[in-house]
């Protein structure tokens, strides 16, 4: 299986995304990982498990108890894969906009070289009143 897939098998189950929000902002034991869940300890385990072998999330043994940490970077490739569907993506949003400015200033250039000082273009949505 490849790392793409890997990962997003991981994260397919709703209680190993949340495993993973909780582990965002600190490591955390086991125990204070099963606290949040109302499913068994060993059914926790077993979703760490497949977290740990997907490469998400560490463990640290620390005396009795098992600390388990987000591993952020693994999931730079699904990041970037699903950045591919993006249309919010920052060029766009600057091209539009520069666009946009282009036919203001040529509206304007326009309106400026009617021999009358009257456009004869259609006014921009913002500026019909109707």
């Amino acid at each position: 299986m490849d790392e793409l897939s890997e990962v997003a098998e991981a994260i397919a189950d709703p209680v190993r995304r949340e495993i993973l929000l909780m582990l965002r902002h600190t490591p955390l034991t086991a125990g204070e990982i099963a606290a949040g869940f109302p499913i068994s300890r060993p059914a926790v385990s077993r979703h760490l498990r497949v977290l740990r072998e997907a490469g998400l999330a560490r463990d640290e043994q620390i005396g009795r108890h098992r600390r388990y940490s987000l591993v952020p970077d693994r999931l730079g490739q699904l990041t970037a894969w699903l950045a591919l569907f993006d249309t919010r993506q920052p060029g766009w949003t600057q091209r539009l906009a520069a666009l946009e400015t282009e036919v203001h200033r040529t509206r304007r250039d326009r309106a400026r070289a009617a021999p009358d000082g009257t456009s004869h273009t259609a006014p921009h949505p913002r500026e019909d009143t109707a």
